[in-house]
Order: C-alpha cells, then structure tokens, then sequence
C-alpha cells in the first residue's frame, strides 16, 4: 500500500432533501491528497467545504462515489483513530482540566492500535505516543495544564483542542474554521503555533476557511470550491518556502497568491452550475 493517497475522493455527490426540495451540496467533486500534505478549502458559504469535511470524518455518507482515508473507508479510519476532528468549538470537557481533556482520547477504544497495525502504510510512519504536556507547552499551555476550560481564553481553548486532536496521531487531521471566532491577532499566533505541530508531527490536514491569507500562509495546496451544486473548481499549489513565519506576510509572492486565490474565488462567486 506504499504511496496510498491520505484522501481521496471520487465522483462524491450529497443530496439533502426529496424531490423538489432536494438541494445538491456536492457533485462529481474529484480530490486526492497525497499523505502528509496541508490542504486548506475556501469557496463561498453553501459550497460544500463542511459537507465535505463530514464526509472524510465519517460523519456523513455520500449518496454517490467514494470516499477512501489512507485506502480505507472513514469508518474503519475513525475505528483505528486515524481521524482527528478539530471543530469550530473546542468542545472540551468543563469539569476536567486541560491536560486531562487532551489525554483523554488516549483512553478511549484502545483496540484501535491493532486496527491501525492492519493498515501498512499507516504502521510504518507511526511514532511513539506523543508527550501530551511537552505538546502543550510548545503550543503556549505549559501554565494551563491544571486549569478548567473555564479559566482559559477562547484562543487558549481552541489550542488545547488542537493539541488534543494532534495527540491521537492521526492520519488525517480535519479542521472546521477553528480561528474563525477570533480577533486577528490570536488568529495569526495560533496559525504560528499550528504550523509548528505540524511541521514536528506531518499530520496530513484538511482545513476549511472563509480567510484568503489563511489558506495561502497555511497551505501547500488551496482548493477553491464554488456553488449551486457544491464542486471543486481550481487547485492551486502554494509554492512557499517554510517555515511561514511573519516575514512572509511582506513577501511579493505572498500576496501574488493571495491576489490569485481571490480571482479564483470571484470566479466562484458568480459562477453557474454547467
């Protein structure tokens, strides 16, 4: 199973509803993500980008095609905690502290091992159990780690749950606008600190996002989708040096790409189904 894709998506079409009412949120859309890589989708609102996601999280089914995670379905991922889900809400436990909610999962369907053992390509690249404090603490947590949920700030909460999906290990991290409530300067220090865990740990990241500098500073390739029905239109490679620190937002080819996923975007916008 050598060079089995992370993702991939075939001919994928979901319809919500009957008959006159039914509304195509997906369809024929086409996606392969090669493992390790960060895949960020931007398009506009009722594209499909979370319907998308829930399909790679197992949290849906297509209607049509297939969706494979590392050359198994989502559910047998999910069983073998190949998946990790960050949502838009941290989703943490109020009454346990943060060290105890990111090693929680940990403790849950500890069978999954075995699972993932059947999977080769996953076996051969699978560490040791991370340090979930040394996670925290390169993540800005280390005087959090006794603390409740309560106590913290958005942007401390949402880095918690971030450490926590990345302690799974997973094959696929899927993440669902998780900066999106935040005021732009926390945006960009967890970018930093996001960029960070994955540079370390090379988790393969499907990533949603209405934000055009998001998507280009975090990404090695951008998928801009479009509407009525919800499809893929344009994958644009983001060629980036790394590591992306604040130096790049003054880079010319930065704000090349940038210019060029907003023309794509614009496209999208006004674009009508074939």
């Amino acid at each position: 199973m050598t060079g089995t894709p992370a993702l991939e998506l075939r001919s994928v079409r979901r319809v919500y509803g009957f008959g006159s009412a039914a509304t195509t949120a997906l369809d024929d859309v086409h996606l392969t993500v090669p493992s390790g890589r960060f895949v960020s989708l931007i398009g506009p609102s009722g594209c499909g980008k979370s319907t998308l996601l829930r399909l790679v999280a197992g949290l849906e089914q297509p209607d049509h095609g297939g969706v494979l995670v590392h050359g198994v379905s989502p559910a047998e991922a999910c069983a073998a905690k190949m998946i990790g889900l960050v949502p838009q809400s941290p989703a943490l436990l109020p009454w346990l502290s943060v060290l105890r909610n990111v090693t929680l999962p940990q403790k849950i369907n500890r069978g999954a091992g075995k699972r993932r053992e059947r999977i080769a390509d996953f076996a051969e690249r699978q560490a040791a159990v991370p340090d979930m404090k040394e996670l925290l603490v390169k993540a800005g947590l280390g005087d959090a780690l006794h603390k409740l949920p309560a106590q913290l700030s958005g942007g401390m909460r949402q880095r918690a749950a971030i450490v926590r999906a990345f302690g799974l290990q997973p094959d696929v991290l899927v993440m669902d606008e998780p900066f999106s409530a935040l005021d732009e300067f926390t945006r960009e220090s967890l970018q930093d600190q996001l960029l960070d865990l994955w540079e370390e740990l090379r988790t393969t990241v499907l990533f949603v996002t209405h934000s055009v500098s998001e998507a280009v500073r975090l990404s090695d390739t951008v998928v801009v989708m479009a509407p009525n029905p919800g499809r893929i239109v344009e994958s644009i490679d983001v060629d980036l040096p790394r590591p992306r620190g604040e130096r790049l937002f003054g880079e010319r080819r930065f704000h090349e790409y940038e210019d060029l996923v907003r023309e794509r975007l614009r496209r999208a916008w006004h674009s009508e189904a074939a």
